[in-house]
């Protein structure tokens, strides 16, 4: 009987972590791109450097539409419009407001710290296009041709565009013509294919990822030595502060529902170290759901509210866009404007909706918000290489986020919280006789959709990065 062969270096490279190739790459590029500073060889490595890094660049830039297109149209049309009750509504509003205001918070305090003032890319300085104002910005949101939008690289409009019919395509899945219903299905799973060939190509190109930072980052050094260090020190130090201080409204938020504050920690301490450890908010699902329980949510309520979150909540990212655009934004010497203001704040609550469990989510969406306000994407590079520190902090957010909306809902909901200090209170006797906790409504309901799974068995859903 022989034995197994061992591994290729190939397969033992794409089993390694990803996280751990970014750390090594970050790593890597630095100590390269000093030394190659201290032995005066700009001139010979950097011309071999420069394609790896710009390779990467445009990968990035290549898959933002296709991933627009797709996942915004499956995530709207994974909800049933007659799940978009009142629970479904109230979550949603929850969940589009705080992004709202997340990433508003990592845009005012990154404006007021500007991290990465005072550094600037190698080579000439970029220009940065021309953004028209934001009546013009609001109007553009609704193109005249979608295919034009989409060479012209509007990424609102094809936001929009991709939206529309996925509502639509929604609405016809609900349909009670027959015909009708058949069609959508089919175009359903059709999106569904191209979702997943979109997953296919991201999976390669982060398997180049840290080829391509461990290039970029080199180049960097190489030109700017120690200099580039502080400014990524204060740009961590501004993605980590902003997320705290958003926990710290949450549970302002959550005092005038009289919420039990330290009872809400407690359970909902696991779930959020789960997530930043993992960096998965879809991963972190089981967690998340335990803890639900032990605060005294009804499964009608968390087991729609908490998948949902895992898809469509990204505050912790959207402090994390808001941010390093205004790194990306300082180190090019750019001042924002009111229109490009208002853009980030859209994108970020857009981009949401379809990116949540896509890998390297994060840097994705602050690529589309980059493309979208006219920044040059070269900066990106120095973000990319300490992705994976921010991801924690910003997958942490997001559980939090997902478990505050999921207890406010629920205790805004007759029947649909119990709190276990008090079973024979009114809140059980509510949940007791409520219309809303009637076994057969309950046990109807379908479940929140499962994230795709990859030909290799993987769940697509969890992504590894949130």
């Amino acid at each position: 009987m022989s034995e197994n062969p061992s591994p290729t270096l190939w397969r033992r490279y794409l089993n390694f972590p990803l996280i751990w190739k970014m750390v090594i790459a970050l790593v890597g590029g630095v100590a390269a791109g000093l030394g190659i500073a201290a032995l005066g060889l700009q001139d010979t490595l950097l011309p071999i450097l420069d394609p790896l890094g710009e390779i990467f660049l445009r990968l990035l830039q290549m898959v933002i539409f296709p991933l627009i297109v797709t996942t915004l149209i499956a995530g709207v049309t994974s909800i049933s419009p007659k799940r978009l009750g009142r629970i479904g509504t109230k979550i949603v509003a929850f969940y589009m407001v705080t992004s709202a205001f997340a990433v508003t918070l990592g845009l005012s305090i990154a404006l007021l710290v500007s991290p990465g003032a005072g550094l600037s890319m190698p080579g000439e300085p970029a220009e940065a296009e021309d953004v028209p104002p934001v009546s013009e910005t609001l109007l553009g949101i609704i193109p005249a041709n979608p295919f034009e939008a989409l060479t012209e690289g509007n990424v609102l409009a094809v936001m929009f565009c991709a939206l529309l019919f996925g509502l639509a395509l929604a609405f016809m899945m609900d349909s009670e013509n027959d015909a009708h219903r058949d069609l959508a299905l089919l175009l359903r799973r059709g999106v569904e294919g191209a979702m997943e060939l979109v997953f296919k190509v991201i999976g390669g190109i982060l398997q180049y990822a840290p080829i391509g930072v461990f290039a970029l980052i080199a180049v960097v050094m190489a030109e700017t030595g120690f200099d580039a260090i502080g400014p990524l020190l204060k740009l961590t130090g501004v993605v980590y502060g902003a997320i705290i201080l958003q926990v710290v409204v949450y549970l302002v938020i959550m005092l005038p529902f009289r919420v039990r504050v330290g009872r809400f920690l407690v359970a909902a301490k696991d779930p959020v170290l789960t997530g930043f450890v993992t960096r998965s908010s879809s991963g972190t699902l089981p967690v998340s759901t335990r803890a639900a329980e032990r605060m005294g949510v009804k499964e009608g309520v968390y087991g729609f509210t908490l998948p949902l979150g895992s898809a469509i909540n990204m505050d912790g990212t959207a402090i994390y866009v808001g941010a390093a655009t205004v790194f990306v934004a300082n180190i090019t010497g750019v001042e924002l404007t009111l229109g490009q203001i208002a853009t980030v704040v859209l994108i970020g609550v857009l981009a949401s909706i379809g990116t949540a469990g896509v890998p390297g989510a994060g840097l994705l969406m602050l690529s589309m918000t980059i493309t979208s306000v006219g920044l040059p994407m070269a900066p990106v590079a120095l973000v990319a290489g300490i992705d994976a520190v921010l991801d924690m902090a910003r997958t942490a957010g997001n559980v939090a986020g997902d478990l505050v909306g999921t207890r406010l809902v629920a205790g805004s909901e007759e029947g649909m919280f119990q709190d276990p200090d008090d079973p024979a209170g009114p809140e059980a006797d509510a949940s007791a006789t409520g219309p809303d906790t009637a076994p057969t409504e309950t046990s109807t309901e379908p479940s929140a959709p499962e994230p795709p799974v990859a030909a290799d068995g993987a769940s697509v859903g969890t992504r590894d990065v949130t």
